[in-house]
């Protein structure tokens, strides 16, 4: 690595920072590669402005993420999806597409809210669909073709979400169960 003379005035931590610069962008790279074999290019900017959200890049790549894991994932394994963006940013993007129904949340039990794509234009209580929740390995399954089943409310009582979520063990763990029985 050559430096300038200025950089060898201000000596290491002008290395560190460059050598931080060049870690950043092999990271961002690798991660860009890695969820663009699973989604196809452009669906996420189109998604944000079919709900008019401006597609910025933090947003297009928590969009991208959330796509690609095809299943209800927490802002921690987002945390752990996207590890160049800081978590507060992530939260911001979650929180915005919570607010322009990108994304509706899951509280499956675990704890965690989950987070999942719409799959239509405005999340409405009939797009919502069953969710199961595996007590072994902590995962949340969708059941898109299991339909919440409509809920006549009182007088003046009016409905903005459901949750509805089955707990068990997904056929995984059970098979694990059957291989390795626990005494």
């Amino acid at each position: 690595m050559v430096f300038s003379k200025s950089a060898v005035k201000v000596g290491i931590k002008r290395c560190n920072r460059v050598a931080f610069i060049q870690i950043k962008i092999v990271t961002l790279a690798r991660f860009f590669t890695r969820y663009e074999q699973h989604v196809p290019p452009m669906k996420e900017k189109n998604i944000l402005e079919i709900k008019g959200v401006k597609p910025t890049s933090n947003r297009i790549l928590v969009a991208r993420a959330m796509l690609s894991a095809s299943r209800p994932v927490s802002a921690p394994e987002l945390e752990t999806m996207l590890s160049p963006m800081d978590k507060s940013s992530i939260f911001r993007v979650l929180s915005l597409f919570v607010e322009h129904h990108i994304v509706h949340v899951i509280e499956d039990g675990s704890g965690t809210v989950k987070y999942e794509v719409c799959s239509s234009e405005r999340c409405t209580v009939s797009d919502m669909h069953t969710h199961f929740y595996c007590e072994k390995c902590h995962r949340t399954y969708c059941f898109k073709a299991i339909r919440i089943p409509e809920i006549e409310l009182p007088e003046g009582f009016s409905m903005s979400s459901v949750n509805y979520v089955v707990k068990g063990v997904c056929p995984e763990c059970a098979a694990r169960e059957r291989r390795c029985p626990v005494f």
